[in-house]
Parts: structure tokens; C-alpha cells; sequence
């Protein structure tokens, strides 16, 4: 067990609330998510404009991830104080281009001075067919939407001293909320790929007490590669062709890798931001 999961594990809520991408409670789904400079991003990498935007799309794709339409956002940012006005508007313009883009109501939160950049953002959302990590059945298969293993690649040419395209998915990952909302129906469990495929299988696994076996070879650069921030997602074999269909109108594609089995899987990738 990491030193992550060790501390979330010292805490229990009587509702069983922890462990999904958000806590659902009623027909309300609450999330956050945490963008820190030097841990998931250097300034020298991004506009303030993207480090704005990111933070609020990686916490927007936890609701999605759960098939729940986000509603409000509560902001916590942390500043330095050399940072300028017009530094102040750009983040703030590309926090605002996120919420806008999901129709999201900033209602409040809090700032404070610091010594690097740091945001804190939650996100409260609603859903009438909650989409969780539970309820995979052995001989489901497990799939993933989209294309892995770029976003890993975007950061190793970032770390080489590189700079960045507007359209990569390390800068503006694109969510899949139309393909999980017409799919629901047909899905058992999913989560969005946030630490990589290989760990967030994992997760999907402890969350469900079952092992997977993999019905094709899947390099570690792909399976390693995190923030890619598409989907994970299990459902029956007989539903293969409609979850096609359905993936096809929305123009992304799916990959089955494997099939849930009785047993565990233990992921052997290490978990890193950079």
C-alpha cells in the first residue's frame, strides 16, 4: 500500500462514502482534487490562462467519470505575492473558460499568499444514474476509451526542456461526457484514468475484490502514463457491440484490454507526477 492510500485509509465514513471518484450522498456528488506547482505542473511549463484551466478540467472529470452533471465549484488558490494583476486575471479567465465550458457556478472558497502557486478545487455535481467503481462481475470486460500514453510522453519532452502545444492532452485533457452519459446503461463500473492504467485498474479491482487476466499486451509507457483523464470502464461481453456504437458516434474509440477473474492485481507501476 502507498503512503496515499495508507492515509485515506485512516479515515472511515459511515456511509461508505470514500472510494469513487466523488462521494455520492443522495443524488449529489462531491469531489476534489488538488493542482499544485513543482507536483503537477512548473509555471515554467504553462500560461497562468492553462494552469487555470487544467485545474478546474481534471476536477470536472471526476464527475464525469461518474456520470454526474457538474453544478457549482468551490475555489481554494494559493498565490505568491509577486504575482501580478494582470497574472491574477489570466488565471482566473482560464478557471472561468473551464466552468463555462460545463456550465459550472463558481459559488465561493478562499485565497491566501504562499510561496508557489497551489489550487484546491471541488466540484459539486449531480446525477440520477451515478456511474461508481463497484459492481464489476467476473467475465466483464474492462476497457478504456481514447488513446494512452501520450500525456507521459508530453511531460518527458516538458522535463527535457521543451515547451508545450495548446492542443496537448498534458495541457487540456479532453473528457468523454457524451459517450459516458449515452452509455451508462449498458456500463457496471468505471472511473476515470487519473494516475494511469495500470493503478487505476487497481483501484477498480480492490474496489470490486477481483483480479483481472489481460487478453492483450499493454507496454508500460501506456500503462504507466498519467493525467490522461479518459475512462476505465467494465460491462458485460453481449454489450461490447452497443458500447461500440455508442463510442463510434461520439468519435473515440474503444480498447478492451482485459477480462475480470477471480483473484487480485497489484499494479507495478510507480506512482509520479514528475
Amino acid at each position: 500500500m502507498n503512503v496515499e492510500n495508507y492515509f485515506i485509509s485512516t479515515f472511515c465514513s459511515s456511509g461508505s462514502h470514500i472510494g469513487d471518484d466523488g462521494a455520492l450522498i443522495g443524488k449529489w456528488v462531491y469531489s476534489k482534487d488538488l493542482f499544485f506547482e513543482n507536483v503537477h505542473f512548473k509555471r515554467t511549463w504553462l500560461s497562468f490562462y492553462q494552469i487555470g484551466y487544467k485545474a478546474m478540467i481534471i476536477n470536472i472529470s471526476d464527475a464525469i467519470a461518474m456520470n454526474a452533471i457538474p453544478k457549482y465549484a468551490l475555489l481554494g488558490v494559493a498565490m505568491p505575492k509577486s504575482m501580478s494583476l494582470s497574472q491574477m486575471d489570466e488565471l482566473s479567465s482560464g478557471i472561468q473558460a473551464a466552468a463555462s465550458k460545463y456550465n459550472i457556478e463558481i459559488i465561493g472558497g478562499d485565497t491566501i499568499g504562499n510561496s508557489k502557486l497551489d489550487l484546491s478545487v471541488t466540484i459539486i455535481s449531480e446525477s440520477t444514474a451515478p456511474l461508481t467503481r463497484r459492481g464489476l462481475k467476473r467475465g466483464d470486460i474492462i476497457a478504456y476509451t481514447g488513446e494512452l500514453g501520450k500525456s507521459a510522453k508530453q511531460l518527458r519532452y516538458l522535463l527535457a526542456g521543451g515547451s508545450v502545444h495548446t492542443q496537448w492532452r498534458f495541457v487540456s485533457p479532453q473528457l468523454r461526457q457524451s459517450f459516458v452519459m449515452q452509455s451508462r446503461r449498458y456500463l457496471r463500473c468505471g472511473m476515470d484514468i487519473s494516475d494511469g492504467l495500470f493503478s487505476d485498474m487497481e483501484k477498480l479491482c480492490n474496489a470490486n475484490r477481483m483480479g483481472i487476466r489481460f487478453q492483450r499486451k499493454i507496454e508500460k509507457k501506456i500503462g504507466c502514463s498519467g493525467e490522461e483523464y479518459e475512462m476505465l470502464i467494465a460491462f458485460p461481453p453481449h454489450r461490447l457491440s452497443a458500447i461500440r456504437r455508442i463510442a463510434a458516434r461520439n468519435r473515440t474509440t474503444i480498447t478492451p484490454v482485459a477480462r475480470a477473474v477471480r483473484g487480485s492485481y497489484v499494479n507495478r507501476c510507480k506512482r509520479h507526477h514528475f
